[in-house]
């Protein structure tokens, strides 16, 4: 009876303050509904025993009623106990009992979900046109809400930038062998007045998925929750040449250096060269022979100087008019 009574309490309450609801959440909800009525009905024969024996009979049925009353006020809290902790700690809760899962488990690959900088960047699309990916990849709908707000923004250049990341989404999906789906679920763990980076944090919980990005704050944010991160800067950075000491390349000078015979050039990814004895050279092509090579925080750094016994190269031709 009284086991009745909590689970058709619990049920009602249940319906009428929770609008949402997962199976995660539903699971929770009726394993604390065991695990309180088998800790009620033990404590309900402790409450028996103890009548039964401090009692005398006249008295219990005296206060039958009152006894039974109480019982049901014990079920009804250890039940409410046992349902909030659980769903509180549903998450961790399968370290507690191993074949007890309340997250979806994801089948396959874990998909990738592309926040706006990365799809604005567009490298993004050339990585997944070599088909490295395995992965299917996931837009949110809220991702694609804010490429939209850029690309009908006011600004000329946010504008084009927005234009852009809606046709690196269109060169995404007609790669025919790339999974490509856009998601326009619902978010139960952040209301829906959060930024996208909070939202893009929490989906990727959910769906457990990783979260491709440029944004080093996004970056961050994400490891500090535990989602997976892949950062397409730190994957272009990991794929450049290395270049050893001894080595020899050719570079062409840009600009006079910070040392008074230092001259700097650029490698076609980027990578700053810094040539000792070239601060004449500036607008030439020279050889040199790495001397050393550094990873800073603003990238890769090569120092060289210029191969002894060469001859000064040309000088650039100036581009026709």
């Amino acid at each position: 009876m009284v086991g009745g009574v909590v689970i058709a309490f619990i049920i009602i309450l249940f319906d009428v303050l929770i609008k949402k609801k997962n199976l995660g959440t539903l699971s929770g909800l009726f394993f604390g509904v065991l695990v309180g009525m088998l800790v009620s009905l033990a404590l309900g024969y402790v409450i028996d025993q103890t009548v039964l024996i401090f009692l005398a009979k006249d008295v219990r049925e005296a206060y039958q009623s009152l006894i039974d009353g109480s019982k049901l006020l014990v079920a009804l809290m250890i039940t409410y106990v046992t349902v909030s902790f659980i769903l509180q700690t549903k998450d961790d809760f399968r370290f507690i009992i191993p074949y007890v899962e309340f997250s979806r488990a994801t089948k396959g690959p874990r998909p990738m979900l592309l926040d706006t900088s990365v799809i604005i960047d567009g490298r993004i699309a050339d990585v997944a046109a070599t088909g490295v990916f395995e992965s299917p990849i996931l837009i949110p709908r809220f991702v694609l809400n804010e490429l939209q707000t850029i690309a009908d923004s006011g600004d000329r250049l946010k504008r084009s930038r927005g234009r852009r990341g809606l046709d690196v989404l269109e060169r995404l999906k007609a790669m025919p062998k790339l999974e490509m789906r856009f998601w326009d679920g619902t978010l139960t763990s952040v209301p829906e007045t959060e930024g996208v980076d909070q939202k893009l944090v929490a989906l990727a919980q959910q769906e457990n998925g990783r979260i491709v990005t440029n944004d080093i704050n996004l970056n961050k944010i994400a490891q500090l929750r535990g989602v997976a991160v892949i950062n397409i800067n730190s994957i272009a950075d990991a794929l450049k040449p290395v270049y050893l000491p001894g080595e020899h390349m050719k570079v062409r000078i840009i600009k006079p250096g910070e040392g008074a015979s230092q001259g700097v050039g650029y490698l076609e990814d980027g990578t700053m060269v810094v040539v000792e004895s070239a601060r004449d050279r500036v607008g030439q092509e020279v050889e040199l022979t790495v001397t050393n090579a550094l990873q800073t925080a603003a990238g890769k750094m090569i120092f060289g100087r210029v191969d002894n016994g060469k001859a000064p190269a040309k000088p650039a031709e100036a581009p026709s008019a």
